[in-house]
This record gives structure tokens, sequence and C-alpha cells, in this order.
């Protein structure tokens, strides 16, 4: 293990980056089916659980085996796909005792990021900041007027990304934030089976604004509290819902 010093903070760690020069394939395309594959699996194109054939899946995604276990270990990377004993590939699990220990992890560390993020505010953040929140209202009002479709659906997840993303970038961490984007990444399966069924009782964008108002008035502790309580909102409904219709295993709906 290398210690760097307080004064130089490594940076950001990235994932494994395919290597084109090795297998003659160019990169994008292994990025483009790493993010086809991705997408697939969060919408629940294939369920926890289930094998992830090459065979199969070269002649829907229309690459080369190469390519598709390039891909495949990127998403294994990303702990949303296992390989086991090199004997093939496998679609993680979901669970709620998972869910749970994600939700817990995340909010001691995001609350942590945030008021360091706080602190460190400036105008250029304010400004973000605001911007942030009024696209994610906007993709929240869309997504409150109609029925759950796959486009609305990407469209918020990307607004919430994007708005929580914003909220922590003045952190001066980079691994708490490289930790936290593993862990928003892995929740990402499980709000979207929240967000289809949209518990009764629950306003997000209300939980949003009250995160917003305390982030943009400075008031860290409130604001690490609001997020602290919104993280595990969305716990508590998936929860009530396995409850209510005695689900045993969880599964994205494909919307």
């Amino acid at each position: 293990m290398t210690v760097t010093s307080p004064s130089s903070p490594p940076p950001a760690p990235r994932l494994p980056a395919p290597r084109p020069e090795a297998s003659g394939t160019p990169k994008s395309l292994i990025v483009g089916t790493y993010e086809r594959l991705r997408a697939d699996i969060i919408a629940g194109r294939y369920a926890p659980g289930s094998r992830l054939r090459v065979e199969h899946l070269k002649t829907d995604y229309d690459v080369g085996a190469g390519t598709l276990r390039e891909a495949l270990g990127l998403l294994v990377s990303d702990a949303l796909v296992l390989n086991r004993d090199q004997r093939g590939f496998w679609v993680a699990d979901m669970s709620l005792d998972d869910f749970r220990d994600i939700t817990e992890t995340r909010v001691l560390l995001e609350t942590s990021a945030l008021r360091q993020s706080i602190a460190a505010r400036d105008d250029d953040w304010e400004g973000d900041l605001s911007s942030a929140f009024h696209r994610l209202s906007r993709a929240e009002e869309r997504l409150d007027n109609s029925q759950p479709a796959t486009v609305l659906v990407n469209d918020w997840e990307e607004c919430n990304r994007r708005f929580h993303h914003v909220l922590l970038a003045r952190c001066p961490s980079h691994w708490t934030l490289h930790f936290l984007s593993i862990l928003y990444r892995q929740a990402e399966r499980y709000r979207r089976v929240a967000l289809m069924h949209r518990p009764i009782g629950r306003d997000v964008h209300a939980e949003h604004r009250a995160v917003f108002e305390a982030a943009i008035a400075g008031k860290a502790d409130e604001a690490a509290d609001v997020t602290a309580t919104h993280i595990r909102t969305t716990y508590a409904a998936l929860v009530a819902y396995a409850k209510e219709h005695r689900i045993t295993q969880l599964v994205p709906d494909s919307a």
C-alpha cells in the first residue's frame, strides 16, 4: 500500500478501463456495451441471480464475445455482476438486507461529506446547486404528472444523481466521494423499485426541497439530518412494499 501525504490527496479512483490495444476492440464499443448492459440490469431486463450467457448476449447486443467479456468485467467491478469461479457471469442478487447495508453506509458517509461540502461552499457551488435542484424539480413534476415510463425514470435518475453530486462537490475527500459513488450506483436498482411503486404518503420533492433549503442556507447539521431521513425513507418504503405484497425477492420492474 502506498501512503500519500495529507497535502497531496490521491485522485479519485476509476473503474478499471478496458484495454483495446490488447483485445483489438475499440474502447468506445466496450464502454457502449457496458452502459447498455448496465441499464438493462438496473431496469430489470435480467433478473437478480440470473445467468448472463455470453453466447446469447452477443446476439442481443450485436457484439463479439471478447467485447461482452470486457463489458461484463466492468460490471463485475460495479458489483452488479458476479463471476463465480470463472464459470460464467450472473446478475448480483438483491435483498432488503443488502439495501439496508447500502443505506446505512451511505448515510454515514454522505452526511459527513455534506457537512464538509457546506463548510467549503462558495458562490459557484450555490449556483450549481440551485441549477441542479431546478432541473430535479422539473423532472419530478414530469414524473408526478404521468405514469412511470423508462424515459421519465431515467431522466429523474440522472437529475437526482446530479443533485446529490453537486451537494457533495466541495467535500475534500476523494476517497469518500469515490465510495459514495459506488454506493449510489448500487442503490439505483432498489430506488427504481421504490420509484415505480410510488409509496403512498411520500413526497420525494418535498424531501429534496428540505435538503436544498438547508444546504443553500449553510445549515450543515439540518442538511445532514434531512439527508439521512431522505435516504432511509427509500429503504423504509421498499420494506413496506415488500411486506404488503409478500415479496421475498426484489426485482426491478421494466418501466
